[in-house]
C-alpha cells in the first residue's frame, strides 16, 4: 500500500527504488527521508512532542552548515536544502496527525523511538550532503537541473507509490535543489 499507512504498519522501507536521472540518487535519499517522517509522526502522535521544534531545527541546520563546510559543499545551499527537508517532514507530520485524528482506526498502534529515528536522519544527512557535492555540476545548470529533478521526482514518486501527501512533501523537499548557490558561490 502507499506510504500513507507506513507509520501505522511498521518502519519506513530500508531501501528506496532509485529514481531515474542524474538527480536520481539525491531524490531517492530525499524520498527515504520523507518516509522516515512517517515514523517521526508516529513517535509524536498523542504525546506532548510538538511538530514545530525551533530549537531542534536550529541545531540540525547548524550541524548541516558545519558538515557542509567540512565536505566542501556550499553551506548556504546545504542549509537551504535542509530547511526544505524540515519543511517536508512537517508537511507529512501535520498531514498524518490530521488523518489519524479524523480516522483513529488508522493511527499507529506502536510508538517508534525518536532517538533511533534521529540517528537514521543523521545518517541520511551525511548521505544527502555527499549527493549535494556529487550533483553540484548538474544543479549549477538551472534548466538541465529542473529537467533532471522532474524526471527523478516523477519516477521516484511512482516507484515508491507516494500518495498525495508524500508527493507534496517531495515537492517541498526539493524546492531549492535547482536554485543557484548563495553568496558563498558554488564551491563552498
Amino acid at each position: 500500500m502507499a506510504a500513507d499507512t507506513r507509520a501505522a504498519t511498521g518502519p519506513a522501507s530500508a531501501t528506496v527504488a532509485e529514481p531515474l536521472g542524474k538527480l536520481g540518487p539525491l531524490t531517492g535519499l530525499v524520498i527515504e527521508r520523507i518516509q522516515v517522517s512517517d515514523d517521526v509522526a508516529a513517535s509524536k502522535f498523542g504525546t506532548d512532542s510538538p511538530i514545530e521544534d525551533p530549537v531542534r531545527e536550529a541545531q540540525v541546520l547548524d550541524s548541516v552548515r558545519k558538515q557542509a563546510e567540512a565536505a566542501g559543499v556550499n553551506a548556504d545551499a546545504a542549509v537551504a536544502f535542509f530547511r526544505d527537508q524540515i519543511t517536508a517532514s512537517k508537511i507529512v507530520q501535520r498531514g498524518l496527525f490530521d488523518r489519524w485524528t479524523a480516522h483513529p482506526e488508522e493511527a499507529p498502534t506502536t510508538r517508534p523511538d525518536l532517538g533511533s529515528i534521529r540517528s537514521k536522519l543523521d545518517g541520511l544527512a551525511t548521505a544527502l550532503l555527499a549527493e549535494l557535492k556529487d550533483t553540484e555540476q548538474v544543479r549549477g545548470k538551472p534548466v538541465a537541473c529542473r529537467v533532471q529533478l522532474a524526471l527523478a521526482g516523477v519516477s521516484g514518486a511512482a516507484a515508491e507509490h507516494l500518495d498525495a501527501l508524500h508527493r507534496q512533501a517531495l515537492r517541498a523537499a526539493t524546492d531549492s535543489v535547482c536554485r543557484p548557490a548563495g553568496p558563498a558561490g558554488s564551491n563552498g
